[in-house]
């Protein structure tokens, strides 16, 4: 296929998934839904009040769930802008059997740390499971399909790697501990690789490759994440080497979280409004107070003026902006300039800095940005030779990372279906590769460059499968890469007054959600960060006297910090 017609086929069927599935749970659920939202609006909530949240990715539509449960909102007042033509932000997942499926990637999700994800999700409806919560069904699904991966490193000679050492020698021992116990004060600017400049070594460790590949950091990026990430996942350090704490969901995260998500929300007669492109946003002089939006949508300039009591919550970057996607003939292009999101942060806080600076983030896209690929075949004989090789059955396995692959390259085997869309005959699996400009062991061109068919090429040789080669391209319905220039941003080094609070100090009708805000103690790139975000967002700009459900404190509970210094002593 064509490019623009790969494009145009994400979009198409992603739009028709989410209407053909979604529409009879909404006839169910709508009569309910908005019975419930008059009763609350009813016990004194002003049921005239506007919201306008920008950004149609989960931050925003979570946002809409609480100012529905707990905002006492109509979901006519709630007002959902997205410049995309598709909602879900990151979260996605289209295609047909025809044309090829795309992910662009997988949020890996964990029951123990998503304590806010998991607390909404229980109140969605499944739309697969009558009765039960998207909560139930993901955590029933993951439940009967543990992780337990037995291939998560692999040399150049295709020969899996014993990784239950973690390889450290007492110089990087000593700088992990010291640096889980530097105050983030002291992390501003600061990256990885300086952190471990005395110790070399650390890079070469089944540990890095291991923690890198699954989170995506880089050498480069900032050790004040780094840390976070070590002290939020301290659960999982000692089970890195086979990733049985990854929480999967039963299908792609558009089918299995967001089209639940936009069901329920429809429900309540949200207002959704795609295509939509806010331009920029005035304030009062003397106060962060949202006055006016400005947007193109469709097209046609237009201004919504706020009332006094109204909100605005917007999401201030998007680590998927600027994506694109090729095909088996073709290399996706690398078109970073003027990432829509990061252009809006901009402006606003060119009026505002207490609003935080996106320099950092969407300043550097050489060194922000990774590739994924995903692959469709008719039949399962590569699924099978994976199978073989690995002794993970899909959905079992985790990353798979080819340590000495010069793209750094990793996939994933999913349970199958994958999609929704897909038949019995029809197998579909993920990959990335994190060093882009590289040029690869067997295709000699950078990763950028190549097209679906050559990521295949290259991969199929890290697997040392190049015998079987002909027979398995006889199998390939698409390869379908996707170039992310932002995709690592929110890693990036930077000030900790760079990323804005959610609520900024003397706002009084503004909040800012996504991987881009500053929340103590919790970890960005994930969908609990999202979550959090947005309820923080509406019981502070709401004054709701709600618990928000808190960072569980494993970085502090004794019994688990044993086990991690037994991890580290391996």
């Amino acid at each position: 296929m064509k490019q623009e017609n790969v494009k145009k086929l994400i979009i198409a069927t992603s739009v028709a998934a989410g209407a053909g599935v979604a529409a009879g749970v909404v006839k169910r659920m709508q009569e309910r839904n908005r019975e419930t939202a008059r009763c609350k609006v009813s016990s004194g909530r002003e049921g005239e009040r506007q919201a306008y949240l920008i950004g149609g990715g989960l931050a925003t539509m979570a946002a809409a769930a609480y100012l529905l449960q707990d905002g006492g909102f109509h979901g006519e007042n709630i007002h959902i802008i997205e410049g995309l033509p598709i909602l879900g932000g990151s979260n996605d997942g289209a295609g047909n059997m025809q044309n090829g499926f795309v992910c662009r990637g997988g949020r890996m999700l964990n029951e123990e740390t998503y304590e806010n994800f998991w607390d909404l999700f229980s109140t969605i409806p499944s739309l697969d499971w009558k009765g039960k919560s998207v909560t139930e069904e993901i955590l029933n699904f993951d439940h009967l399909h543990p992780t337990h991966a037995q291939a998560r490193l692999i040399d150049r000679y295709g020969v899996i790697q014993d990784v239950t050492s973690m390889q450290f020698n007492n110089t990087d021992r000593v700088l992990m501990t010291k640096l889980l116990a530097t105050p983030e004060e002291k992390l501003d600017n600061v990256t990885i690789e300086e952190w471990f400049a005395n110790s070399p070594h650390f890079f070469t460790t089944n540990f890095w490759y291991m923690w890198q590949t699954t989170f995506a950091f880089q050498k480069w990026s900032s050790a004040f994440e780094f840390r976070r990430y070590m002290n939020r996942m301290i659960l999982e350090f000692p089970r890195i080497e086979t990733l049985e704490g990854v929480t999967r969901t039963p299908y792609n995260q558009y089918e299995s979280v967001i089209l639940p998500l936009k069901a329920y929300l429809d429900g309540f007669g949200v207002d959704f409004s795609i295509k939509a492109v806010v331009k920029d946003i005035d304030f009062k002089e003397d106060a962060i107070t949202v006055t006016d939006i400005h947007l193109n949508e469709n097209g046609r300039e237009r201004t919504i003026h706020l009332n006094e009591e109204d909100i605005c919550i917007m999401t201030n970057g998007c680590m998927t902006d600027n994506a694109t996607l090729g095909d088996y003939h073709h290399a996706p292009a690398f078109t970073p300039d003027a990432p829509m999101s990061g252009e809006l942060w901009r402006k606003v806080a060119e009026k505002k800095p207490s609003l935080g600076d996106p320099t950092p983030f969407f300043g550097k896209p050489e060194e922000t940005n990774w590739e994924s690929f995903t692959v469709t075949m008719k039949g399962n004989k590569l699924l099978k030779m994976i199978e073989q090789f690995s002794g993970n059955i899909p959905g079992s396995g985790a990353l798979m990372t080819f340590k000495d692959s010069s793209w750094l390259m990793s996939i994933v085997v999913a349970a199958q279906p994958h999609f929704k869309a897909q038949d019995a005959d029809t197998t579909i699996f993920w990959g990335y590769g994190l060093y882009t400009k590289a040029i690869g062991d067997y295709v000699k061109k950078p990763m950028r460059e190549c097209t679906g068919e050559e990521l295949l090429l290259e991969l199929l040789g890290h697997l040392h499968f190049e015998k079987d080669t002909k027979d398995i391209l006889e199998t390939i319905v698409n390869v379908i890469p996707c170039m992310m220039p932002y995709i690592d941003s929110q890693f990036q080094p930077r000030a900790k007054s760079d990323r804005p609070l959610v609520v900024p100090e003397g706002s009084t009708n503004f909040a800012m959600i996504s991987q881009f805000v500053e929340i103590p103690e919790d970890m960005v790139f994930t969908e609990e960060y999202s979550v959090r975000a947005a309820r923080i967002a509406v019981y502070t700009l709401l004054g709701i006297d709600k618990k928000i459900c808190p960072v569980t404190p494993y970085n502090r509970n004794p019994k688990v910090l044993a086990v991690a210094a037994k991890t580290m002593l391996r």
